[in-house]
């Protein structure tokens, strides 16, 4: 790992008021500028204290701060430390998830986003997606045809929420990706709430919706995708709705 050279950063001393907000500020447009980089470990908590001119509580409370918004690592140990990450799209999903378990986001909102987004997906794929590609989505649907066939639900909806995150691979855009990762682990959550349900349209559409792919047709692509979710998430919306009363 590469150790950040302390004194080429510019650490400058905060103001008491929330102040590790203003530390965190500070680290993050370091990162921002390029002056600090992946795998970079910052100075040790004694110095940052010192060129911030905080107690280590408060030097420690805006890096858990940043630990949290997925920016650093708090590693423990001799060769532990604050390192910097390379990002992932772990802050992005639990933030969605949040805003759902908060109300923020209502079932009808997820819905209708993951059949707009969706469509976006497969119109980009059409025009992006390789073999490989469609070769680990014919290898998905497969999988749970078998798992169906199997009784393993579980298994199944896993498949099910895979085959989404592939395609959103595909368009080969990390913010297209994220962000259907972080509306599908929403929707597990839905899900959660209103129980499993079964249909036999599925794996059906997953066939033809890759014949669509194959043929790089977008417009029958995006049809089917929109057809297929629409049909499914009236399902879940009636499910909600059933549990309310």
């Amino acid at each position: 790992m590469k150790d950040a050279a302390e004194s080429s950063l510019g650490f400058e001393p905060i103001a008491p008021s929330r102040a590790f907000e203003e530390i965190a500020a500070q680290i993050r447009e370091l990162v921002a500028s390029g002056r600090l980089k992946p795998g970079d470990r910052l100075p040790a908590e004694r110095d940052l204290s010192a060129k911030f001119k905080v107690s280590r509580n408060t030097l420690r409370e805006a890096l858990r701060a940043l630990e949290l918004s997925g920016m650093i690592e708090l590693r423990k140990g001799a060769a532990g430390g604050a390192f910097v990450l390379p990002g992932s799209s772990g802050v992005v999903v639990n933030g969605l998830r949040d805003l759902y378990h908060l109300g923020a986001i209502k079932p009808e909102d997820l819905t209708e986003a993951r059949v707009w987004l969706s469509q976006i997906v497969v119109r980009v794929a059409c025009e992006r997606l390789t073999e490989e590609d469609l070769a680990a989505l014919e290898r998905n649907v497969e999988l749970a045809a078998q798992a169906t066939k199997a009784g393993n639900f579980a298994l199944r909806a896993e498949l099910h929420q895979q085959f989404h995150n592939l395609l959103a691979a595909a368009t080969r855009n990390p913010i297209i990706t994220i962000t259907m990762e972080g509306v599908l682990e929403v929707m597990r959550e839905f899900i959660k709430t209103i129980g499993p349900s079964d249909n036999a349209y599925t794996l059906p559409s997953r066939r033809r919706l890759l014949k669509h792919l194959r043929a790089r047709d977008a417009d029958a692509a995006a049809a089917e995708m929109t057809k297929f979710l629409g049909r499914l998430q009236a399902n879940y919306l009636d499910l909600w709705n059933s549990r309310k009363r």
